[in-house]
């Protein structure tokens, strides 16, 4: 009778169980944790390599506090040169549709209440952002395969009155936060996360859905992160296969206090502004390893990928633009054509390693691994559709490469060592595109008097001189022609919009 009744036992715990892990385990959920204005050095993890290929430290990695981004980098593995546009509303749109920002023509940051082309900049281009009629957005194709797709935090993806304006609209089943402001009006539960002092003109933003958290103490990152725990909960209990952007406000200004970390920096070296920041840094990596912590207590880490992203170079409050100083010991900030204004870690990992897995068979991601090859934010897209051997759409041109050899711990000889930076407007750097491809960068300068060179073309060799001081323009004649017409090539295939003249002539890049 004992043995009948630990059976019995058995094989209830085992229908309790087989729901969740039974349905889980036909796909993966997948975690994708993108930071606004994070670059490649505000993180104790070093992603820059030496020339043995190790990852190398650097001061900027002392100073900051992410012991979860330890933690996911030693599950999985984390790229050393991984680009992404140099402001976040076109690397946002790259992520949800694997193409490059001069091919949907969202090459600006996207101001909600006006279309800031700049004085010379395309008159069509995509200020309405990503639209409804877009069915090949990655939340689609996800939702078409049987996936609950989930939004918190950041969305930025058209202005107000958009239809880009509502993640709902463009395939997310759940919307907690997204709306089309970049920035919240404050980081602080008392303030309702709004704009406490309202300017004329100005209009009341107030980061949605969150009214649960009004008049509380709770920080911006520690809500949205309370909720995705519910969200992935909710998911589970649904039986569905999830996908969840957890799209993080921070680290982006106001550089508000978060006074679960700041005594952690206010004996350090740097001010009171940049202490804050560094605040934020560590918030947001807390809020990285709760995640990691409820995917393992819910039992599903194992069947979970995790990517981790930032969507933009650095905008820490440390240094001259474009100078060496946020991104040290790279070159430039966020908006500059710099390595600094468009480098970002990326991390990927199974939440919880595991040989028997079958989707872990299918991806084996080396743990703890660092891969030179170059990746983009463009390769996130397709990467996810070859894992779940989804097809591309028919009709749609896909600009990033799957990055599945890469996690295996190889070299993808069909994958180009190119990345193209399309950005015709006005900002921090204006109106240039940056093209690079091995070893070589390119920078052509629409309008040179407006660049802080004065010049009309920068090219650099990124292996002899890694943080750009040496402009190669005038001694390299042969190699600057040569890159000047692949960058133009590239721009005519993805259909580029160029920046205009005073007679509103579009200034198609040429060699002089």
């Amino acid at each position: 009778m004992k043995l009948k009744s630990i059976y019995f036992r058995i094989c209830l715990i085992a229908l309790v169980i087989l729901p969740i892990y039974g349905t889980a385990q036909k796909k993966p959920n997948i975690l994708l944790f993108l930071v606004d204005d994070m670059g490649l050095m505000d993180t104790s993890v070093p992603f820059l390599t030496d020339k043995n290929g190790n990852p190398q430290k650097h001061p900027l990695n002392d100073w900051y506090r992410t012991p979860n981004m330890e933690r996911l980098a030693k599950l999985g593995t984390r790229f050393s040169t991984f680009y992404a546009q140099s402001v976040c509303s076109p690397s946002r749109a790259s992520l949800l549709t694997g193409q490059n920002a001069a091919r949907h023509r969202t090459t600006q940051w996207i101001k909600p209440s006006e279309n800031n082309r700049g004085e010379f900049g395309p008159m069509d281009w995509n200020w309405k952002g990503l639209k409804a009629a877009d069915n090949a957005t990655l939340p689609k194709v996800l939702k078409a395969d049987g996936y609950r797709t989930i939004f918190l935090g950041k969305a930025h993806f058209g202005p107000l009155g958009s239809e880009g304006e509502n993640p709902l609209n463009l395939g997310f089943d759940v919307n907690v936060g997204g709306g089309s402001w970049g920035q919240p009006g404050s980081y602080l539960g008392m303030d309702n996360y709004k704009r406490t002092k309202i300017k004329p003109g100005i209009l009341d933003y107030q980061v949605p859905n969150l009214e649960k958290y009004h008049g509380t103490e709770t920080f911006l990152t520690e809500a949205l992160t309370l909720e995705a725990k519910e969200e992935i909960k909710k998911a589970i209990k649904s039986k569905e296969p999830f996908f969840l952007e957890m799209s993080h406000y921070a680290l982006h200004a106001p550089f508000m206090t978060d006074s679960r970390f700041i005594e952690n920096y206010t004996s350090m070296k740097y001010g009171e502004t940049e202490q804050r920041f560094s605040a934020l840094v560590e918030g947001m990596d807390k809020s990285l390893g709760d995640l990691l912590d409820v995917l393992n207590e819910v039992g599903i880490a194992e069947n979970t990928l995790v990517l981790f992203v930032g969507d933009n170079g650095s905008d820490a409050p440390i240094g001259n633009m474009y100078q060496v100083g946020s991104s040290a010991p790279l070159r430039g900030k966020k908006g500059t054509h710099y390595e600094g204004g468009m480098r970002v870690p990326f991390i990927a990992a199974w939440a919880k390693p595991d040989v028997n897995n079958i989707w872990q068979k299918k991806l084996p991601i080396v743990q703890n691994a660092i891969q030179e090859q170059m990746g983009t934010i463009m390769d996130i897209y397709p990467t996810i559709l070859d894992l779940l051997s989804i097809e591309t759409p028919k009709k749609y041109a896909v600009d990033g490469f799957s990055l599945g050899e890469n996690l295996k711990g190889n070299r993808n000889t069909k994958k180009p060592e190119m990345f193209l930076m399309h950005f015709p407007h006005q900002h921090r750097s204006s109106y240039f595109t940056s093209y690079r491809n091995g070893d070589w960068k390119l920078v052509y300068h629409y309008y040179p008097e407006m660049n802080v060179e004065k010049v009309k073309y920068e090219l650099f060799n990124l292996s002899k001189d890694p943080y750009e001081q040496k402009n190669l323009a005038a001694v390299e004649p042969a190699k600057l022609k040569n890159m000047v017409k692949q960058m133009k090539t590239r721009l005519k295939k993805e259909d580029a919009l160029y920046p205009i003249d005073s007679s509103g002539e579009s200034m198609i890049p040429f060699f002089e």
